[in-house]
């Protein structure tokens, strides 16, 4: 099943990396390796839990300075479908439970390419306005730079 893309909502980052689609889906499955990538450095990022299920916890936290670590992610996995496509939102948190501040859902697409793995990550808002406060977050610094950060730990030889 495929949603369609709504560019008054959505924003997206895409990227061929140069690693097979399994070195790829790893990095975001397993929390050591998903610590390493998921915020951009030199923050540090600790998984408190990765559910990979539908309805799963999907918890972390960050540490901006090398001291304390605050919440950072608190969602849930709305759809997992391996080496393929996981889909989260923080609208919902651990069983399907409504969350306090609901913002988005994001679509990560992972396909095969002859130079590794089409990875797209695709982020939904529910107006026009959270896409637009999520834009000058700076969506596209902060995605940009932890899906390079992805792309250089299952790029390596």
């Amino acid at each position: 099943m495929t949603s369609l893309t709504r560019p008054d909502l959505d924003l997206s980052i895409s990227r061929v990396i140069a690693a097979p689609r399994a070195a790829v889906w790893e990095a975001w499955t397993d929390p050591a390796s998903f610590e390493q990538w998921w915020v951009p450095a030199p923050a540090r990022c600790r998984v408190v839990d990765l559910d990979l299920t539908p309805g799963g916890s999907f918890l972390t936290q960050i540490s901006e300075d090398g001291g304390e670590f605050g919440p950072h992610l608190t969602g849930c996995f709305l759809a997992v479908d391996r080496l393929e496509r996981t889909v989260f939102t923080n609208s919902l948190v651990a069983g399907w439970r409504p969350a306090e501040e609901p913002f988005m859902t994001a679509v990560i697409t992972l396909a095969d390419h002859p130079d590794g793995t089409a990875y797209e990550a695709r982020v939904m808002h529910r107006s026009e306005s959270d896409r637009a406060a999520h834009e000058r977050m700076g969506f596209y610094d902060g995605w940009g730079t932890v899906t390079g950060q992805l792309a250089a730990l299952v790029e390596r030889p």
